[in-house]
This record gives structure tokens, C-alpha cells and sequence, in this order.
């Protein structure tokens, strides 16, 4: 499917994924804003492992493709760039609201391997700033799409409540971050899971793009 020179970048990338060429695809406003948010708030994070990676690449004077490659392999793990993915699977794997208490009082025990996906941050030890926009954005999506009522999201937003909630949580600092709403809002626009890395990539890569510049400009 061609571009449209009328829309502006998240808006053509939703109706260059979902768009057929026999029928009129209109945009929705609501996840274009959305896909915005999500692009925008991935674009560069600090030193990560995938930023560090695409430093380490560009150090040896590597070319910038090379470079992001580089960057795109750190970024596949399950513990970055995979992490929406693994909220997803979490959330599948708990399979409806009653086994909730069950899967809590696992996450809660340091013995059982189960954890939460989704929740904390290593960088930030309070609310992820990033999280409370995506949030917006979430119910946003969610509410358009009359996706509240799904079995899958109820229990994505039961597991939200309990964790702004449970003093457990709260103690510890275990808010949902960008990956609990950014893996609950692709999989409600229509993308599947295979797709979170990618996606993810697809906001990081301007971020890189700019450290690697910045790295091999700088005299020294």
C-alpha cells in the first residue's frame, strides 16, 4: 500500500499496515495519537543495552547500518525490547480474572520463579513518567474499540488496579510501566505480539540514529 501524502507519519504507518488497496481505510484519530505516543516515547531511553550497543558498533567506525543492526539484535531480548511481549504472555498464561489472587501471591513469593511482566523499572524507581501517558492513551484505545469488555484486557485492567493498589506493590515501587500499556494497546489496534520488537525498534532507531551521530562527531 502507497503512502498518503495527506497523513502525517503514525497515521500513514497504521494505514500502510492495515489498509487494503480495494477499499477506503480512514484512520482513527484516537490510535493514530496513540501510535504517536508509543513512537515518540521509544525514541531514546538513556544508555541502554541497545543504545550502548549501537556506541560500542560505531566506535570501531562501522557504518550506521551496521550500527543499528547491531543495536536492533541487543534490543530482540525478552528483558528490552521484548518486554510488551512477555506482558502479553503473562497475561495469556494467568488466562482469566479469578486466577488473579493465585498468580499475585506467586509473584509475591521469592521462591516461585513466576514474576510480574510489566511492572517496575530498573531506571525508575518511582511512577515511569512514560507510563502515565501511555495510559491515557491505553484506555483510549480500548474504550473506542470496545475492547474493555474482552476477558483479556478485564484482566489487564484488574492487574492494573491491584497494582496502584496493593500495598505490596506500592511499597516496593511495582507501578505498570510503558510495556504493560504499550503491549495492551498494540495487541487492541491489531498487532500481534511478533510485531512489539519491531515496533519498538522502529521508535528507538531516530534515538540511535542520533547518539551514533553525536558519538562520531565529538572531537575527541
Amino acid at each position: 500500500v502507497y503512502p498518503r501524502n495527506d497523513l502525517d507519519y503514525a497515521a500513514n504507518f497504521l494505514n500502510m499496515c492495515f489498509s487494503v488497496p480495494c477499499e477506503t481505510y480512514e484512520v482513527s484519530p484516537v490510535q493514530a495519537r496513540a501510535m504517536n505516543r508509543f513512537l515518540v516515547l521509544h525514541a531514546d531511553h538513556e544508555q541502554n543495552a541497545s543504545t550502548a550497543t549501537v556506541r560500542i558498533a560505531g566506535s570501531s567506525q562501522a557504518n550506521p547500518y551496521a550500527c543499528i543492526a547491531a543495536g536492533i539484535a541487543s534490543l530482540w531480548g525478552p528483558a528490552h525490547g521484548g518486554a510488551n511481549a512477555a506482558v502479553m504472555a503473562m497475561l495469556n498464561q494467568i488466562g482469566n480474572k479469578d486466577k488473579i489472587p493465585e498468580f499475585i501471591a506467586r509473584a509475591k513469593d521469592k521462591n516461585d520463579p513466576f514474576r510480574l511482566m510489566g511492572f517496575g523499572h530498573r531506571v525508575y524507581k518511582n511512577y515511569d513518567p512514560r507510563a502515565r501517558v501511555l495510559r491515557e492513551s491505553c484506555h483510549e484505545v480500548l474504550e473506542e474499540l470496545g475492547a474493555k469488555d474482552e476477558p483479556l484486557f478485564q484482566l489487564a485492567l484488574e492487574l492494573e488496579r491491584i497494582a496502584l493498589e496493593d500495598d505490596y506493590f506500592v511499597e516496593r515501587k511495582l507501578f505498570p510501566n510503558v510495556d504493560f500499556y504499550s503491549g495492551i494497546t498494540l495487541r487492541a489496534m491489531g498487532f500481534p505480539s511478533e510485531m512489539f520488537p519491531p515496533l519498538f525498534a522502529l521508535g528507538r532507531t531516530i534515538g540511535w540514529i542520533s547518539q551514533w551521530k553525536e558519538m562520531i562527531e565529538a572531537p575527541d
